[in-house]
């Protein structure tokens, strides 16, 4: 299990912000938890070494890109043999209609997010990139209507007035996207 980095306040909002916009500058950043940008941008610079911060990602609407359909693929794979899933998650990941792929418990074994044109596009794929291989036993498609982002991800509150940041009530509103 990985190693528990404990943060204060400060990282805290520091992660909130950035998390509703990685563009921010350390001057703006600096400014709205009350910190000068040099510590603001040694803060970052340590949750990023920590490996709190991962990256940073371009998002782009799936349906302007001529993928206007998003669905959610259960797939059984069997045998459920690591011979056979490394070489099947490799070959998922590798389709650009993939936008994420999860490994499960329970009846079904991965969970695949796609977005693809239409519902012959996704016809398409379901045959010739899944039940097509000889491993995969069963898919089962639910088509997305609508999703949303929600709240940035923070770690869990042990003791509320430790990690309440200050402004608290500002941050994320969910916001409802298509796709």
């Amino acid at each position: 299990m990985a190693e528990t980095v404990v943060l204060d306040p400060v990282d805290l909002h520091l992660l909130r912000l950035l998390q509703n916009d990685a563009r921010s500058t350390y001057r703006d950043l600096a400014a709205q938890v009350g910190v000068a940008p040099s510590t603001c941008l040694d803060r970052v610079t340590r949750l990023r070494r920590s490996g709190i911060i991962l990256g940073h990602q371009l998002r782009l609407d799936p349906a302007k890109l001529g993928r206007g359909l998003e669905a959610l693929l259960s797939v059984q794979v069997r045998p459920h043999r690591r011979e056979l899933v490394g070489p099947f998650v490799d070959r998922i990941r590798a389709l650009p209609e993939s936008r994420t792929v999860f490994h499960l418990t329970g009846p079904d074994d991965y969970l695949v997010h796609v977005a693809v044109a239409d519902m012959a596009d996704l016809q398409r794929l379901v045959l010739d990139e899944f039940t097509s291989r000889r491993e995969v036993a069963r898919v089962e498609t639910r088509l997305i209507f609508q999703q949303w982002d929600c709240g940035p991800l923070l770690p869990p509150q042990r003791d509320a007035s430790a990690t309440t940041p200050p402004h608290a009530g500002q941050g994320a509103t969910p916001s409802a996207e298509s796709g």
